[in-house]
């Protein structure tokens, strides 16, 4: 694993700690989905009725994991920087009684990317902008998709951009080390096209952006 990657994944460690996993998962409880999942959700169903197997990159807390085996996909693996919100998703999983379909490893992607077969749907909720190697991410991450795959990511716009280097700028006076990222639309479009997929549909709020991409 390079240097970059073992930087971001302490960082992650220290931004999405325990209690914040906490935090999330009782939310999910009790509110669902949030906004950018439930946008990822109605795409992929526009693409297809949801089967096969998915793997979740920045499976959080297991969100889009447990919503996409509850509406057809048969089993899972959810991959996250953080230690913390892995044993959180794992916890849910024993809840729902979902320890036969779902497994959800603590790594990097890109760096342990090799360990996985392709699968029927790719997703990744809110992770790209985790990411400042957003090409290599989405080049792993595309290659594994085998029909479906679909992601979320800030919009590209001056409001977003402030207001991200704002929090960065916070961040860093505290020395926390992690920052968010928001990286172009179009640049990251033709990284997923490489790998032969095509964008189907993007739906918008005012701060974020949820695309799903199939094979052609």
């Amino acid at each position: 694993m390079s240097c970059c990657c073992s930087s971001v994944g302490a960082a992650a460690e220290r931004q999405f700690g325990e209690k914040r996993a906490t935090d999330d998962l009782a939310q999910y409880r009790t509110k669902g989905p949030g906004s950018t999942a439930r946008l990822l959700l109605a795409g992929i169903a526009k693409a297809g009725q949801p089967h096969g197997r998915l793997l979740d990159i920045g499976s959080g807390v297991g969100v889009l994991t447990f919503e996409l085996l509850d509406r057809g996909l048969t089993d899972a693996i959810g991959v996250d920087l953080s230690s913390a919100y892995v044993a959180a998703a794992s916890e849910e999983a024993a809840r729902r009684g979902r320890t036969d379909s779902v497994r959800f490893v603590h790594g990097d992607f890109v760096g342990i990317a090799s360990q996985f077969l392709a699968v029927d749907v790719v997703t990744l909720d809110r992770v790209v902008c985790c990411y400042p190697e957003y090409e290599r991410l989405l080049d792993e991450s595309a290659r594994h998709a085998a029909r479906c795959f679909a992601l979320s990511y800030p919009r590209d716009v001056w409001y977003v951009r402030t207001w991200v280097g704002l929090e960065n700028f916070a961040r860093q006076l505290c020395r926390n080390p992690f920052r968010t990222f928001v990286h172009s639309a179009s640049a990251m479009d033709d990284v997923i096209r490489r790998a032969g997929l095509e964008l189907v549909s993007r739906s918008c709020t005012w701060t974020w952006c949820a695309d799903v991409y199939r094979h052609v």
